[in-house]
């Protein structure tokens, strides 16, 4: 197997693209995969890098990004070194970077070219990320499958209300703390601003609805932190949807970072089986029994 870490693809906004590439080394194309984190995540969490040598093995030319502003360097892509990239941080920056990821695989002077299968792009966005790859697949044609992992279904309903609007209008800023390592993250009033600015673009109802591809809708019905009404809403959004409700899986489907065991949990190990199962049948039929 072929695994290429941590190139560096030049964004938009200034700040470079730091992606890995997973496949296996016979030269025939492949179709690809393009893997969004989600909010406060990096590409190489828990078991994202497990995962990207599972879809190379089946096949597929396996692509994962950190985002450009994510908080994260090239000599430092699991950490969050650089917090002020984090608070200039918004959607339409992502949405810029995955562009910018599909754009460098079709270039014609592509290094790995030969391996490409180009009429078969698969996205996968996880959280936050979901709604990205949503709203990236219906601007973008060459897009042939969708799959979100615990996507949240609206970007503006996340944002804070009035009072506390007002403040981070005043201040120029707001914190989060980031549980796992315990920073103050921030986010500079921009990030509202960029949306209220986007809003019509950022609108992840009426993007789903535009949706001319398959789109498998992945959540589990435990998910504490995007609730699983937005994958209701996704389902009935999408025109050519399938909606796989995974029993008692939490938001990450049992993983966590790190994650040091040898295979997936039992909930991801079902929930990416389906995901292939998706993306390889005509009939887009999912599997019945829980874990087969």
């Amino acid at each position: 197997m072929e695994i290429k870490k941590n190139l560096v693809i030049e964004g938009k906004h200034g700040k470079p693209i730091v992606a890995d590439l997973f496949f296996e080394s016979e030269n025939k194309p492949k179709p690809i995969v393009i893997f969004c984190h989600g909010y406060k995540g990096f590409k190489d969490w828990g078991g994202w890098n497990l995962m990207a040598e599972w879809f190379a093995r089946k096949g597929y030319f396996f692509v994962k990004f950190n985002f450009s502003h994510n908080g994260t360097t090239p000599d430092n892509p699991t950490e969050f070194l650089n917090i002020e990239a984090f608070g200039d941080n918004n959607f339409t920056k992502e949405l810029d970077d995955l562009q910018s990821v599909i754009d460098y695989l079709l270039l014609p002077d592509f290094k790995y070219l030969a391996h490409l299968d180009v009429s078969d792009i698969n996205l996968i966005g996880h959280s936050r990320g979901g709604g990205i790859t949503i709203i990236k697949a219906a601007e973008e044609k060459r897009i042939t499958n969708l799959i979100t992992f615990a996507s949240v279904s609206d970007f503006g309903s996340r944002f804070p209300k009035e009072d506390e609007l007002e403040l981070w209008k005043k201040k120029g800023v707001r914190y989060i703390t980031n549980t796992r390592t315990k920073q103050q993250l921030p986010h500079h009033f921009q990030f509202y601003r960029n949306f209220k600015e986007n809003e019509e673009r950022l609108n992840i109802q009426k993007a789903a609805k535009k949706l001319e591809i398959p789109h498998l809708v992945v959540h589990g019905s435990s998910d504490t932190s995007v609730s699983i009404a937005d994958a209701g809403n996704l389902f009935e959004w999408s025109p050519t949807s399938k909606l796989l409700l995974v029993e008692n899986a939490d938001h990450v489907f049992g993983m966590k970072h790190p994650w040091k065991e040898e295979d997936f949990s039992k909930d991801f190990k079902y929930v990416l089986d389906n995901t292939l199962k998706f993306m390889e049948t005509d009939d887009q039929d999912l599997i019945d029994a829980y874990g087969d």
